[in-house]
Order: C-alpha cells, then sequence, then structure tokens
C-alpha cells in the first residue's frame, strides 16, 4: 500500500473515531430510554475504544486491555440500565475510568510520538481532548458515589451522569458557569485538577505541533 494510500486510512479512521467520541457524547440519556435504547448505547460504547485501538496501535497487550475493559464496560452498562443500583453504578464508574485510560494512552502515544504534522495527528488529539473530558466525567461520577453531596446543582436537582458528563467538559475548557458546584474536597481538587489539564494540554500540544511543523519546514 502506498504512503499516500496509508495516510488517507489513517484520516478516516481518526475522522470516523471523533464522529463516533461525539456521537457517544451526545446519545447519552439513550442509557436511560428504556426498552433495547440502553443495550444499543452501550454497545456503541463499548466498542469505540475497542476498534479506535486495533486500528490505530499495534501492540497486542493494548488490544486486549481495550477489548477487556470495552466488554467488562458492555455487561456493567447493561445491568446499570436494566437492574440499576449503587453497586451496579458503582461497576460502570470503575470500568469506564479503564477504557478510557487505555484510550487516552493509545491517542496520546500516537499523538504525540509523530513525527510530522499530518491531518491524521491533528485529529487523534482532537479526539484525545474529548476522551479526557469524557474520562474526568467517570472519575468525578465516582468520587459523587464514594462521597455524596460533593457535587450540587444551582437548581436543586439530582446530579445525574448526563450532567457529570456536562459539568467535565464545562471544566475541561475553564467556561466554568457555575450551575453546578464542587462543594467536596476531593471533588474541588479534581475539578480543578481537570481544568489545569485542559489548559495545559492545549499549550503543550501548540507547542508540539509548532515544533513539528518548523522541523518539518527546516528540512
Amino acid at each position: 500500500m502506498s504512503d499516500h494510500a496509508t495516510s488517507r486510512n489513517k484520516v478516516a479512521v481518526n475522522v470516523a473515531l471523533l464522529l463516533a467520541i461525539l456521537l457517544h457524547n451526545l446519545t447519552y440519556p439513550l442509557s436511560i430510554a428504556g426498552g433495547i435504547w440502553p443495550a444499543i448505547f452501550y454497545l456503541f460504547y463499548a466498542t469505540i475504544f475497542v476498534f479506535a485501538t486495533i486500528l490505530l496501535s499495534s501492540d497486542v497487550r493494548l488490544r486486549w486491555l481495550a477489548s477487556l475493559s470495552g466488554a467488562a464496560v458492555f455487561l456493567a452498562g447493561l445491568v446499570n440500565s436494566y437492574a440499576p443500583g449503587s453497586v451496579a453504578a458503582l461497576a460502570v464508574y470503575l470500568t469506564s475510568i479503564a477504557y478510557h485510560a487505555v484510550m487516552c494512552f493509545v491517542l496520546a502515544r500516537y499523538t504525540f510520538g509523530a513525527r510530522t504534522v499530518m491531518s491524521d495527528v491533528v485529529l487523534a488529539a482532537t479526539s484525545l481532548y474529548l476522551v479526557i473530558g469524557s474520562g474526568f466525567a467517570a472519575i468525578l461520577a465516582l468520587i459523587e458515589w464514594i462521597w455524596p453531596g460533593s457535587f450540587v446543582a444551582s437548581s436543586g436537582a439530582e446530579i445525574t451522569w448526563q450532567q457529570m458528563v456536562y459539568y467535565s467538559y464545562v471544566t475541561l475548557t475553564t467556561l466554568g458557569y457555575g450551575d453546578i458546584t464542587p462543594i467536596g474536597f476531593y471533588a474541588q481538587a479534581f475539578a480543578s485538577f481537570e481544568a489545569v489539564v485542559g489548559v495545559l494540554y492545549t499549550v503543550i500540544l501548540l507547542s508540539r505541533l509548532v515544533g513539528l511543523h518548523a522541523g518539518g519546514s527546516a528540512r
């Protein structure tokens, strides 16, 4: 296969991954919609990172980790959707954290291990940013599970998983609308850490891409 064809394939894979992540983040309500929808949602969720890892990494260990954590997410999600409970929710949070950790590692190695700035690298970097946001949502939800009341909504409404995803991205991008507030020690610590990660990631990524571009132009 020619280099041009390989490059196009990499771009196609990363475009598909980015669109899949966006679709996943927009369809969280399906996990509690009833009927067959939760099964469809969790099947989609549990296969996104598995296929991405297989297509973006040749490391067999990472492929196995993605597959095992994806299967665990699917089973935990089904149980929590059709037989919800405290333990089932905990299983969803823990498996989601592991699942996201594998994908973050794969995308970080792909993005920062690149030697030239190509479209696929920029797409992978964008996907990594989104994965960091949804990964932190699981961490923050776990904190709320361990210490109930760690997060409070200004409306007084209960903090749901969908709201935690929303809050995570608001924090990662440092928008800070203030409609959800971390009041527990660990909630505040991890929320502030996520905001710092969001800022540092942008700075480090830009400097990395500029450095690669400058290095390529100099040759």
